[in-house]
């Protein structure tokens, strides 16, 4: 009779363990199969990387590299800590995560948050809460890529990025909760911290070490998201040759039937953007709807998720410290509804952004 109750168990530890070999092996078959289609999704993912990401991301990387090396972040905490501990219960510091994160775009927020951690400048329970809602979308991606060239209206950018905002920060203070009950901070001494980190202040005399290194750690950072890029345009390039798409894409289709959106290719689009946000938003904006509040509603909701690939990114740099990746992914799915929340009141509300024909 135990032997009956145990099976069940077994098998599914089993297919547990054996699940990522599985997908692996899977992935280098398919990798095969649609050899061709995959070549030229690498190389689209490649371009994006070189002429989008690069450009974009390289010198914000070696600029917050360089700031951490002086004490700005300590004149920061100690100026607005009487205005981040009350709202959303972490450090001053923390305001430099969050404006960087909305200058600069993904995944900066999260670098800079692993970069607390690791220098001792907040608690882990802290950096978690700061995850949750410092690494955003920028404005140079919201208003200038999908706002400006793939909407063709800046007015939509301004609408998207305004939401976006709104909702990171009501994430921020949603989260002012999240392990509220442990007071580690007050055992905290940042300024001890940041005094044991002095070897590293930047001086004339040290300067090329410091530039060097700070291109170098930024470089890294850049080519480990330049992988994800391709690999992840590979991957949507696999679901779609192999119908995978399609058919979670009819697991989505019951939930936008409920909110009256009967073209399935809004569906398929919302998918493709679950798993790379920009592949995604560039299909939902090219769907013709005279009703485009719809086109803009489900951009408000990528833009908040930000994608798997952006979720891996920063998996990819939180792996190095003890942050965890669940208050992020949930902080993520809030930020989504947020976002979607507050464009149906402006869309509603504000009769300069209802652009329906």
């Amino acid at each position: 009779m135990k032997a009956i109750c145990y099976k069940p168990k077994f098998i599914f530890l089993s297919l547990k363990r054996k699940i990522l070999p599985l997908i692996f092996c899977a992935f280098t078959i398919f990798l095969v199969l649609f050899s061709n289609k995959n070549l030229v999704a690498a190389k689209s993912g490649l371009l994006l990387w070189a002429n989008n990401v690069v450009p974009a991301l390289l010198p914000f990387f070696i600029a917050t590299e360089l700031l951490s090396y002086t004490n700005i972040v300590d004149k920061i905490g100690k100026v607005l800590t009487p205005i981040m501990r009350p709202i959303f219960n972490i450090p001053g510091c923390g305001a430099y995560a969050f404006i960087m994160g909305i200058i600069s775009g993904y995944p900066i927020g999260a670098k800079i948050v692993t970069n607390f951690r690791e220098n001792g400048l907040c608690t882990k329970e802290e950096a978690e809460r700061m995850i949750a809602f410092t690494n955003n979308s920028g404005p140079l991606f919201i208003i200038g890529t999908v706002g400006i060239t793939l909407f063709g209206n800046s007015l939509i950018g301004i609408l998207l990025f305004i939401t976006h905002l709104l909702a990171c920060i009501s994430v921020g203070i949603c989260f002012r909760f999240w392990k509220s009950k442990n007071n580690s901070y007050k055992k905290t001494n940042y300024h001890t911290n940041l005094a044991s980190n002095t070897s590293c202040t930047v001086h004339l005399s040290n300067l090329g070490e410091v530039l060097s290194k700070s291109i170098m750690s930024a470089i890294n950072t850049v080519v480990m998201i330049g992988g994800f890029v391709v690999l992840f345009s590979v991957i949507l390039s696999i679901l779609n040759n192999s119908h995978i798409l399609t058919f979670i894409a009819q697991i989505f289709s019951p939930i936008f039937k409920v909110f009256g959106i009967q073209d399935f290719r809004f569906v398929t689009a919302f998918t493709s953007g679950i798993i790379e946000l920009t592949n995604g938003a560039s299909l939902i904006c090219a769907i013709p709807c005279k009703s485009i509040s719809i086109n803009i509603i489900i951009c408000a909701f990528l833009l908040g998720f930000g994608g798997l690939s952006i979720l891996f990114q920063v998996f990819s740099i939180t792996a190095k410290s003890d942050v965890s990746i669940k208050p992020y992914i949930i902080g993520k799915l809030l930020q989504a509804i947020f976002a979607t929340i507050y464009t149906i009141i402006f869309i509603n509300c504000f009769p300069i952004f209802n652009l329906n024909l």
